[in-house]
């Protein structure tokens, strides 16, 4: 998976529209490209779904629907008894994976989100901190 910030919006902002790329054995969906256009606000889509994984990804629950901020952007996670987390886009199969897996495949994408996606933005932006912090809190249950 990729998170990525759209280029040519201007001034970086708390607000700045973004895409995902989720990519497995049974298909590719992205966010970018559809009419109407499904692009997320990217910063704060990506601190929610790192903060809506977590109980999905510990068993918590065994379902998500994850929908990008200001977008229609969805995915469809669901987790059987056997910790294996199915993703699907809007009733069609991306993939699946073991939870843990899955779990270190959004924290690498995450984290190099956080690297090149949050370089431009003011150190006091909110998006920005609330990114980083879900990025850490998501870090630490993973490697917990």
């Amino acid at each position: 998976m990729r998170f990525s910030v759209r280029p040519g919006q201007g001034e970086p902002d708390d607000l700045a529209l973004g895409d995902m790329v989720w990519e497995a054995e049974r298909g590719r969906v992205v966010s970018a490209g559809h009419a109407p256009d499904q692009g997320v606000m990217i910063h704060l889509s990506v601190a929610l779904l790192l903060h809506q994984l977590g109980p999905l990804l510990s068993g918590k629950r065994r379902t998500l629907s994850y929908t990008g901020i200001g977008s229609s952007f969805r995915l469809d996670f669901r987790r059987d008894g056997e910790g294996f987390v199915s993703v699907a886009s809007k009733g069609t199969p991306v993939g699946g994976v073991r939870a843990e897996g899955l779990a270190r495949a959004v924290l690498r994408a995450a984290e190099e989100f956080t690297e090149e996606g949050l370089a431009r933005l003011p150190t006091d932006s909110g998006a920005r901190n609330d990114c980083l912090a879900a990025v850490r809190e998501f870090r630490a249950a993973v490697e917990a």
